[in-house]
């Protein structure tokens, strides 16, 4: 027998788009000795295809709490815009940008809610097939010039980014534990993310931050003017975010749950014997 992980899709999407992956989903899971998810999400879909619950660990991920950090004087930052003529209200998107990451959705929404307010500033991190569309997007509505576009970020700056902005947002339509939604919220950000089970287990609404209907731009963008019209609620929930963070994204404190699974898989470990 062997072990096996779950990266999310596999469970979340995969399994159930036909018999063909379930009869696969639940072949593999009946032979292997233990599985790592990194979610509940993710553990309670792994016992409906089959696997028992005790030879399931639940690996959350985590982030270097003291690489992402807040920054050195909560609420005060230097957005990368010297353009900007007012004190800006600054967005930030890290995820990919294909279709399962709903950046798309980021892009309306954000193009609604700058209509209303001119303070808006989006930063969209990273590049994908999705790009020409998104351009054309922000070009037709005449707010281009407040889209910025880092490019890809390396490891090593890429605090820096999330320490410049306001307010860490996310629309994708699947995820288990988001590395990123974790990196936001140790660096002391509040969030705005799409209403998806993975995100559920980490956000309380109101604490943290915000869950808005996945795919629902007209929610997001009024939940984005809503953060913006009062910053001083924000630096509570930065403050929040970090101790969420501290409590259960430390990757120092969750690594040794991946000794668990291997001491399972030992455990349970025989020759496979075909019926």
């Amino acid at each position: 027998m062997e072990s096996s992980m779950s990266w999310g899709y596999d469970l979340i999407q995969d399994a159930s788009r036909d018999a063909l992956w379930g009869w696969a989903t639940r072949y593999t899971l009946k032979r292997s000795a233990a599985m790592v998810g990194d979610c509940d999400t993710i553990r309670s879909l792994a016992v409906s295809f089959g696997m028992p619950d005790e030879r399931i660990v639940t690996f959350p991920w985590g982030v270097d709490l003291r690489h992402f950090s807040p920054p050195e004087q909560a609420g005060t930052h230097q957005p990368d815009h010297p353009e900007a003529t007012q004190q800006p209200f600054t967005l930030l998107s890290t995820r990919g940008w294909e279709p399962i990451y709903g950046v798309e959705v980021i892009a309306r929404a954000f193009v609604r809610a700058a209509r209303q307010r001119p303070e808006l500033h989006l930063f969209m991190l990273g590049n994908g097939s999705q790009a020409s569309m998104l351009r054309q997007i922000f070009h037709q509505a005449g707010v281009q010039e407040r889209v910025h576009f880092p490019g890809q970020i390396n490891q090593t700056d890429l605090p820096r980014h999330y320490r410049s902005t306001d307010l860490y947002l996310s629309a994708s339509h699947s995820d288990g534990t988001s590395i990123s939604l974790l990196e936001a919220l140790a660096c002391g950000r509040p969030v705005l993310v799409s209403d998806i089970p993975g995100n559920r287990e980490w956000i309380t609404p109101g604490v943290e931050g915000w869950l808005f209907p996945d795919g629902d731009e007209v929610a997001l963008a009024d939940a984005i003017e809503q953060a913006a019209s009062d910053p001083a609620r924000l630096s509570h929930m930065g403050e929040a975010a970090r101790s969420l963070a501290q409590k259960r994204a430390d990757w120092d404190r969750n690594f040794p749950q991946l000794f668990k699974a291997y001491e399972l898989a030992l455990s349970q470990s025989k020759p496979y014997e075909s019926n």
